[in-house]
């Protein structure tokens, strides 16, 4: 869905047949603020587009807590398997049309998972100091990066989450920023894509009570400006696909 002409259906999750991680992404916020097209444009590597909605391009900044975390074939381990993750993210399509999300920086808490992603999927990991707390309806995340730099960019935000939104309540602009099924990387000079099969986001209204953050900036953007739109889930099971060019 872009702009121009309205919003166009957008197409159903995709079915990964042979998954090469399992996931759940629980207690989500996603965090959302307008910029502008040739900001983030200028971000982006050949073979990408900013795609816009609502008038604005929009970057994402999304605090979730990484559950059940293991490969086809093996339990999920202890430890490795749970971490709390965050990510600064905009929303592209490729040559051929497809929307997918391109991440300007992700931190993780768990450092074999940041060296395995940096290393073998060319994401821009970061290690972190990180927490989620859930308590009632209000859920505490916390960030403080620690490798590579900017050492100490950080992040400390609290959700009140509320009811949880019929699909009639889904906006066209809330579904633009949450039903994202395709992720982009690059690899050996490559652009690559890889596709996560889950249901459609069960999505909640949200209160941000609380954020104090510079991971935007650490990305390369300018402050952003004005209150975030804010929602929340409970979280998905996940299924990714493998990378492909």
């Amino acid at each position: 869905m872009t702009d121009g002409g309205g919003p166009t259906p957008a197409p159903p999750p995709p079915r990964v047949s042979r998954p090469v991680m399992y996931h759940r992404w629980n207690w989500i916020t996603f965090i959302h603020w307008r910029y502008p097209s040739p900001t983030l444009q200028a971000l982006l590597p050949e073979g990408l587009t900013v795609e816009t909605c609502d008038g604005s391009a929009w970057i994402g900044l999304t605090p979730f807590l990484m559950q059940e975390v293991r490969a086809p074939a093996l339990p999920a381990v202890p430890w490795l398997s749970e971490f709390p993750e965050i990510n600064v993210r905009t929303y592209v399509r490729d040559r051929r049309g497809r929307s997918g999300i391109w991440f300007l920086s992700l931190d993780a808490a768990r450092l074999p998972a940041v060296l395995a992603a940096r290393a073998g999927y060319g994401l821009p990991y970061f290690w972190s100091d990180m927490r989620v707390r859930v308590e009632g309806d209000r859920v505490d995340y916390r960030c403080r990066r620690r490798w590579p730099g900017p050492r100490g960019a950080r992040c400390d935000a609290e959700t009140r989450i509320g009811p949880a939104l019929t699909g009639a309540e889904v906006d066209p602009l809330a579904h633009f920023l949450t039903a994202r099924y395709r992720l982009f990387s690059r690899i050996a000079g490559r652009l690559v894509a890889a596709e996560a099969e889950h249901v459609p986001w069960p999505l909640h209204r949200a209160e941000l009570l609380r954020l104090d953050q510079d991971l935007v900036t650490a990305a390369g953007l300018p402050a952003p400006t004005g209150d975030p739109l804010t929602h929340a889930s409970l979280g998905v099971p996940v299924r990714v696909g493998m990378w492909h060019p």
